[in-house]
């Protein structure tokens, strides 16, 4: 099937441009970087040649917002691609080489944005990231608003498990120490819940199982995710519970 991004662009919803900055590069090999002044290793993409790829390749770009894709950029969530969702359009730039001048930031971006604390060769794929995670915020995109509106992060938590058929399973555990792993397959199986068909049962289940492994994974997620006052109640059972657990080394 087609990806989200290009189904939009398809119906008309999306429209995604790509501008090389090669194109806009000077003399006879486009030259697009120069060695850094103060020496250094590696070299650095300059703001002229940038700025010219920018008012040439996209001329309407006063009316977007400039992004450039940087380790020293603010983290990407999912907040920030609800807001950047509301933007006009964005202009998504892809830093390369040992670095952008620095003026070109100053004269030409609104933000830095950064994927993570790791190092990529260039800014192309966290670009695809951000296309991806904005795309699908827009109305019509996924064809269905629930698709977003339950998505992991979307509520401030994350999600729960998810399970098909078959409803059991025969699977030998991968990663189990010799002498556990020779007592063969076992048997995988759906909880009871899920297939019981009582919508309200597994509603509650669903929403315990995202309080708990939001609970273990990002607990710093809690304080936001708008918690009735059960669930706070359940979240502190819960904390008590898995101390337990660890002091009893369980």
């Amino acid at each position: 099937g087609h990806s989200i991004v290009r189904r939009g662009v398809e119906r008309g919803l999306l429209e995604v441009r790509l501008v090389d900055v090669r194109d806009h590069g000077l003399g006879r090999h486009r030259q697009v970087d120069d060695v850094p002044f103060g020496g250094g290793p590696g070299m650095v993409m300059r703001a002229d040649v940038l700025a010219r790829a920018l008012d040439e390749g996209v001329p309407d770009h006063g009316e977007g917002w400039v992004i450039l894709l940087s380790p020293q950029g603010e983290r990407f969530d999912q907040e920030m691609a609800k807001r950047l969702a509301r933007k006009s359009h964005l202009i998504l730039v892809c830093g390369h080489y040992e670095g952008i001048d620095e003026r070109f930031v100053q004269a030409k971006c609104n933000q830095e944005v950064s994927l993570g604390d790791f190092v990529l060769t260039g800014g192309e794929i966290p670009a695809m990231a951000i296309i991806d995670a904005v795309a699908r915020l827009q109305p019509g995109v996924l064809g269905d608003s629930a698709s977003f509106e339950s998505d992991s992060f979307q509520e401030g938590m994350l999600d729960h498990p998810h399970y098909t058929r078959p409803a059991t399973w025969r699977e030998k555990p991968q990663g189990l120490p010799k002498a556990e792993a020779d007592g063969g397959e076992k048997e995988w199986s759906v909880p009871e819940v899920l297939l019981s068909g009582h919508h309200g049962e597994v509603a509650a289940w669903r929403r315990r199982q995202a309080l708990l492994r939001t609970l273990l994974r990002r607990p710093e997620w809690l304080p936001g995710a708008g918690l009735t006052r059960a669930e706070k109640v359940l979240i502190e059972r819960l904390a008590t519970e898995l101390a337990a657990m660890e002091e009893s080394g369980e």
